[in-house]
């Protein structure tokens, strides 16, 4: 079997869990192939990636920053991922526009489980994958206790590709288990090949045969081989390699330090040689990369208040030209991305990630045509997190809403919505970290100062029983006067019913005209009931009342249905209600009973457990919880799942509240 060198642009994203070293690994790839003279430091603030002020001021990834790279003679785009799970959406996107993913981890068996959702995802979405267990000059354990552990968290069989040579109790080089050569480290520099270390020898025997027998399970002819004691050709090995690779069957491991550039060289050799062609990620996208025809997609939207906005985009097929015409408009520059650097071309190719220029009705997830533009519908990560937003000044009251629609095109797993309950514009997102690099955007780019305060709870108010009242308006101050008097009956309802207004006048003792105001006068009064909140689920019927028929009026009728409103309501046992929401909380199975003990905390009833669809290991939880509990929930679930937790909800009913909880909303409201 021999399969060819791929050739052609290629790009990789580089992703992982939060502290990995994602960013260093970037710039240890670019010092070697020569874009940089010197590697920057995150702590430094001198990266090429994570160039936003938000980024460096919290020294991590917050959104996807672009790069380019050649390595001997081969053209990458690395797409940096940030890894905290509440940036998550936006390695979502740029998944979509990548040959082959780089998951950059730690040597830690124990945070092993944060690698779970992004390896999902990976599957799922059928990118050959590599796994790249970084900083391990500070390893502590076995190689193969870690690998297992590894294994655990992913349903594609792990390949090790290098084993480690420890002197004095460090690692001072690696074992390449498909070529069977060892190296050892120099930092900055290549590794200098060296004679396998005799006390070696059997340990590279057992983990050679290990990754021998683990591509024999996809290969006949392998297996025929090793059950034959017959030591396949290296051409072979490498061939399978790189064919399982692209079939999603395998994930090779490898070993490094990106700080000290040890291993980096041979994770590069294997994305020049093991990388599939741009051609089929076009086609796992549903793409014809041989076509003539001009197809990109928007991975990711930039925009700065100076240069305008830049689409971020990867080209499937055809060749673009700077000043080239799309359904969407004119692209008004062709870029590529280095960090915050942008350098002017003037085409691209398929396979290419460039960025489009002043594209202005262009949207992340676009699918950009010379005759068409196609919006598919992209499913957004739900939110889980929010603040209620309000402008220092008034007066930036609408400069706010344009900015935040502008940092929702940028990121599109922010949301907000003017919350008609409370009276509140509320922004939501992934986290509270998330939320707050938004409100450091909004200053930093629009100069928008912010206040964000927990979000108000939509209580509501309805009663226990029935009352009758009568109530009259009347007033004098010369003229016309002003008259209405009516009766009426309040009686609760079922819950969920609402409001419902009748009338049973007979004799015509209220006439017809003032109906509809008294109706009114009655929903006015329900805006605010005895305890301070709107009022659900009653009914009330107007069955007499008087008139006169010179100073009664609409305004006159209004006036005395809402006296009889706040002089009847207190009557009828007016109670508290507060939203509860239906949450299904998904987590890993190990972490289950903490999560039942948090939701117990939060006043959750829980209705049941399953297990979760697809996902080997995890539990789904469904409860219902009240909505005052549920806005840190997030915060709680993270922490004790090693950040992986996550749920979901929606409104289920209104509940009656009583006792302590009660009142201290009560005395919350009064205050």
């Amino acid at each position: 079997m021999v399969v060819d060198k791929p050739t052609g642009p290629r790009s990789i994203a580089l992703v992982g869990p939060y502290s990995s070293g994602k960013t260093t690994l970037l710039e240890a790839i670019l010092h070697i192939c020569g874009e940089i003279d010197r590697k920057g430091s995150v702590t430094a603030g001198t990266t090429v990636g994570d160039s936003a002020k938000e980024a460096r001021d919290r020294q991590m990834s917050v959104e996807v920053n672009a790069t380019h790279a050649n390595y001997l003679g081969d053209q990458f785009t690395f797409l940096d991922c940030p890894g905290s799970i509440e940036f998550f959406q936006e390695s979502e996107n740029a998944l979509r526009g990548v040959d082959a993913a780089v998951v950059v981890c730690e040597p830690d068996a124990d945070r092993v489980l944060t690698l779970t959702p992004l390896l999902k995802s990976l599957q799922t979405r059928g990118i050959p994958t590599f796994l790249f267990v970084n900083k391990m000059d500070k390893a502590h354990g076995s190689v193969h206790d870690l690998f297992n552990s590894l294994q655990s968290v992913t349903e594609r069989a792990l390949v090790l590709r290098q084993v480690p040579i420890f002197k004095n109790n460090s690692i001072s080089g690696y074992v390449d288990l498909a070529s069977e050569r060892a190296y050892v480290y120099k930092e900055g520099e290549a590794s200098r090949i060296i004679d396998l270390p005799p006390e070696m020898a059997e340990e590279e025997g057992t983990s050679r045969f290990e990754m021998l027998e683990r591509l024999a399970d996809f290969d006949d002819h392998l297996m025929e081989e090793l059950l034959e004691d017959i030591d396949p050709e290296k051409e072979e090995i490498y061939a399978l390699l790189q064919n399982d690779l692209r079939e999603g069957l395998v994930t090779p491991v490898f070993l490094g330090s990106a700080e000290r550039d040890n291993g980096v060289r041979r994770l590069l050799k294997a994305l020049r040689h093991e990388v599939p062609e741009a051609k089929a990620a076009a086609s796992r996208a549903g793409f014809d990369a041989e076509g003539d025809e001009v197809t990109a997609e928007i991975l990711k939207t930039y925009i700065s208040p100076q240069a305008g906005k830049l689409s971020l985009a990867r080209i499937w097929s055809g060749e673009v030209k700077d000043g080239d015409i799309l359904d969407i408009g004119r692209i008004g520059g062709l870029l590529r991305l280095q960090g915050s650097k942008a350098d002017k071309i003037s085409e691209c190719v398929a396979g290419d990630i460039v960025a489009f220029a002043r594209l202005d009705e262009a949207q992340t997830g676009d699918i950009l045509k010379r005759d068409e533009t196609i919006r598919p519908e992209r499913a957004a990560l739900s939110p889980v997190y929010n603040f209620a937003l309000i402008a220092e000044k008034r007066e930036d009251d609408v400069k706010l809403s344009a900015a935040l629609a502008k940092i929702i095109e940028e990121d599109p797993s922010l949301m907000s919505e003017h919350k008609q309950e409370t009276q509140e514009l509320i922004l939501w997102g992934q986290g509270e970290i998330h939320l707050k690099v938004a409100l450091d955007r909004l200053r930093n780019k629009y100069g928008l100062d912010v206040k964000a305060r927990r979000p108000k709870v939509a209580y509501k108010e309805a009663i226990r029983k029935a009352a009758t009242q009568h109530a009259r308006y009347k007033k004098q101050s010369g003229g016309h006067g002003q008259f209405g008097d009516v009766q009426i009956e309040i009686k609760p309802l079922p819950r969920g019913a609402g409001f419902q207004f009748e009338e049973k006048i007979v004799g015509g003792s209220v006439p017809r005209q003032y109906i509809p105001a008294v109706e009114h006068g009655v929903k006015e009064y329900l805006m605010e009931g005895p305890l301070g909140f709107p009022v659900v689920d009653v009914s009330v019927t107007l069955f007499d009342g008087q008139f006169h028929s010179v100073d009664s009026s609409e305004n006159s009728f209004r006036s005395a249905a809402r006296i009889a409103m706040s002089e009847g309501m207190p009557k009828c046992e007016p109670v508290l209600l507060e939203p509860i929401y239906k949450v299904e909380i998904s987590m890993p199975s190990e972490h289950t009973s903490k999560v039942n003990s948090i939701v117990s905390g939060r006043r959750g009833q829980i209705l049941g457990f399953d297990a979760r669809d697809g996902w080997g290991g995890w539990d789904v939880l469904v409860a219902m919880i009240p909505e005052s509990e549920v806005h840190d929930l997030i915060v709680e679930l993270r922490s004790v799942t090693l950040g992986v937790g996550t749920y979901r909800s929606e409104f289920d009913h209104l509940q009656e509240l009583t006792g302590h909880n009660a009142e201290k909303v009560l005395q919350n409201r009064a205050e």
